[in-house]
C-alpha cells in the first residue's frame, strides 16, 4: 500500500528549528487543506463565523482580532448561550471597533447566508461538533474543528461523507502536534536512530486538579464528550498515529470509574457527594471545591451566564450520574504491525506522560511534566514545567544519548502559537513533519477510543475498519524501512 507523503530528507538544528518555529511559526505547505486567503484564491481577509463561544473559543477569536488581524475578520458568532454570545461580541467590539452580529444555535444556516462566511470555526461542547461541521461544508464554507472532532463512528462516517461529497477542507487543530519538544520525537524517529518501531509503551496522567475538572463539567457525560478515551486521548492516540506515520486497525481495553464515585467521597470525611459546589453544604472542608466566585473568568463566563442555558460548571466531582471512566487500560495493534499498551488515570499526583518507542536498533524514552491547569482560570493550558522534558535514545547495546530539549513558549508546550501561525498566516513553508491534520486524521484520532468504549461493554476486540468507512490514509511523513538491512548489535 503506497500512503505516505515521502518528503527529502534532512535535518533541522535547534537552532534552525526555533527561528522558524518563532519567526514564522514553522508553517506548513498544505495539501488540500489550506485555508489561506492565497491558497483560495481571494486578494481580501478571510471571512471568518465561529460558533461555540465557551472557554476554548478565546483563543481563536484574539487570533482573528488580534494577532492575524490583516489577514482575518470575524463576521458571525453562534451560540446557545445568549450571555456569552454579549461577552463575545463585546470582546470584538473592544478588540476592532465593529459589533460582529450574533445568531442563536438554531440560526446557524440564517448566520452562514447572512454573512457568507469562508470558513467556519466549530469550538463547541464535543457532542455537536459534527453538526456544524457537516452543515458548514453543505453550505460551501471550510471548516476548522477543535478536537475531538466528533464522538462516535456514525457521527465520524457524516463527516467523511459529507466532505468527500462537498470537497470542502476540514481542518482539525491538534496543537500537540506542533508543541517543539514533541515535533522533536518526530524528528528523532524519522531520521532511524531507533529503527523501525515495534511497541509503543504510553501512559498519561491527569491530576487532582486538571484531571478532577472533566468530572464536573459537560465532560462527565459521554453523550456530550465521549468519555475521557475521546475527548482527552484524541490528543494522545493522534501524537502516535503522527509519530508512526501509521493508523489503528484493531483495539482492546478495559476501563472503569472508582475514584470519582460517591464512596470516595464518605471515605474522605464528607458526608455525601452534593449537586454542586456553590450550594455544597461541606465545601469548606472539600478539597475538591471550585469556588467560581474566586475566578473572574469563571464568574463572568458562566456562573453569570447559568440563568440562560441552565449549565452549571461546578458540578460535584462525586455524583453518582457520572458515566465517563476515570482509569484505563488500552492495547492497539496498528497497520504496519506495531502494538502500543496505554492507559490513561484521571487521579494522580502529577500531570503529564511517558513513552518509550521500542524499535530495532534501540529505545526512544521520552517524559513530560505538565503545570497544574483547570479551564477557565489564569493557569496555562498543557504548559510544561521547567526541566521537566526528558528525552533520550538507548541503543541496543551502548551509552544512552540525551537530548537537548526544542522548546517553546505558551499554552500545550508552545504548540498553539505555532499552530495558530499555521492556519492564519497566508505563507506557508514546508513543512516535513506533516503536521497539518484533515478529517482523515481527525477520525483515526477518536476510533481508538470509540473502539475502547465499546470493548468496556463487550469484552471484545474492535476492529477499526467496521467503525467508519471509506476514510483514506491521512498524510504522513516517510518512515525507516522496514525492509532494509540492519546493522549487527556489537558484541
Amino acid at each position: 500500500m503506497a500512503y505516505h507523503h515521502a518528503s527529502k530528507r534532512y535535518r533541522v538544528t535547534r537552532r534552525g528549528f526555533m527561528r522558524t518555529a518563532t519567526a514564522a511559526g514553522t508553517g506548513v505547505l498544505l495539501t488540500g487543506n489550506a485555508l489561506t486567503s492565497a491558497a483560495i484564491g481571494l486578494d481580501r481577509k478571510i471571512r471568518y463565523a465561529h460558533v461555540g463561544t465557551g472557554g476554548r473559543s478565546k483563543m481563536y477569536q484574539k487570533a482573528v482580532y488580534n494577532t492575524y488581524k490583516d489577514h482575518s475578520e470575524m463576521v458571525g458568532l453562534c451560540d446557545v448561550n445568549q450571555g456569552r454570545l454579549k461577552m463575545a461580541q463585546e470582546n470584538a467590539k473592544k478588540a476592532t471597533g465593529k459589533k460582529v452580529p450574533t445568531f442563536h444555535a438554531d440560526d446557524f444556516d440564517r448566520m452562514i447566508e447572512k454573512t457568507r462566511p469562508d470558513v467556519v470555526i466549530v469550538t463547541t461542547v464535543d457532542g455537536f461538533h459534527h453538526k456544524y461541521v457537516v452543515r458548514g461544508m453543505e453550505l460551501g464554507c471550510n471548516v476548522i474543528t477543535e478536537k475531538p472532532m466528533t464522538i462516535d463512528a456514525e457521527k465520524c462516517q457524516q463527516i467523511i461523507d459529507t466532505q468527500k461529497s462537498t470537497g470542502k477542507t476540514c481542518r482539525v487543530t491538534f496543537n500537540y502536534r506542533y508543541s517543539p519538544p514533541r515535533t522533536q520525537v518526530k524528528d528523532i524517529l524519522m531520521s532511524g536512530a531507533i529503527g523501525e518501531v515495534l511497541s509503543v509503551d504510553f501512559h498519561w496522567l491527569l491530576n487532582t486538579f486538571h484531571g478532577a475538572d472533566y468530572f464536573r463539567r459537560w465532560h462527565s457525560q459521554k453523550k456530550f464528550s465521549g468519555g475521557l478515551m475521546v475527548h482527552k486521548a484524541t490528543h494522545h492516540f493522534d501524537l502516535v498515529n503522527w509519530w508512526l506515520s501509521s493508523i489503528p486497525v484493531s483495539v482492546m481495553a478495559k476501563g472503569k470509574r472508582e475514584f470519582y464515585v460517591p464512596e470516595t467521597a464518605k471515605r474522605m470525611g464528607l458526608d455525601s457527594h452534593h449537586e454542586r459546589c456553590l450550594t455544597c453544604p461541606e465545601k469548606k472542608k472539600c478539597g475538591f471545591e471550585l469556588d467560581l466566585k474566586r475566578s473572574r473568568n469563571h464568574r463572568a463566563l458562566y456562573l453569570e451566564n447559568e440563568k440562560f442555558d441552565g449549565y452549571f460548571r461546578d458540578r460535584c466531582v462525586f455524583r453518582p450520574d457520572i458515566d465517563i471512566e476515570d482509569t484505563m487500560s488500552v492495547l492497539v495493534k496498528y497497520d504496519d504491525n506495531v502494538q502500543m499498551s496505554y492507559s490513561l488515570n484521571a487521579f494522580n499526583s502529577w500531570e503529564g506522560y511517558q513513552i518509550a518507542f521500542n524499535g530495532t536498533k534501540g529505545r526512544l524514552e521520552h517524559q513530560i511534566q505538565e503545570k497544574i491547569y483547570v479551564n477557565g482560570t489564569d493557569t496555562e493550558q498543557g504548559g510544561i514545567k521547567r526541566g521537566g522534558t526528558q528525552t533520550r535514545v538507548i541503543p541496543l547495546r551502548g551509552p544512552a544519548k540525551n537530548y537537548d530539549i526544542w522548546s517553546g513558549k505558551g499554552s500545550h508546550g508552545g504548540g498553539d502559537r505555532v499552530m495558530l501561525d499555521d492556519i492564519f498566516l497566508p505563507e506557508k513553508r514546508e513543512d516535513k513533519y506533516l503536521r497539518a491534520a484533515d478529517q482523515r486524521s481527525g477520525a483515526y484520532s477518536i476510533l481508538t477510543g470509540v473502539a475502547a468504549n465499546t470493548c468496556f461493554k463487550t469484552n471484545q476486540d474492535v476492529l477499526i475498519a467496521d467503525l467508519v468507512k471509506g476514510i483514506g490514509y491521512p498524510d504522513y511523513a516517510e518512515k525507516p524501512s522496514r525492509t532494509g538491512a540492519l546493522p549487527m548489535p556489537r558484541k
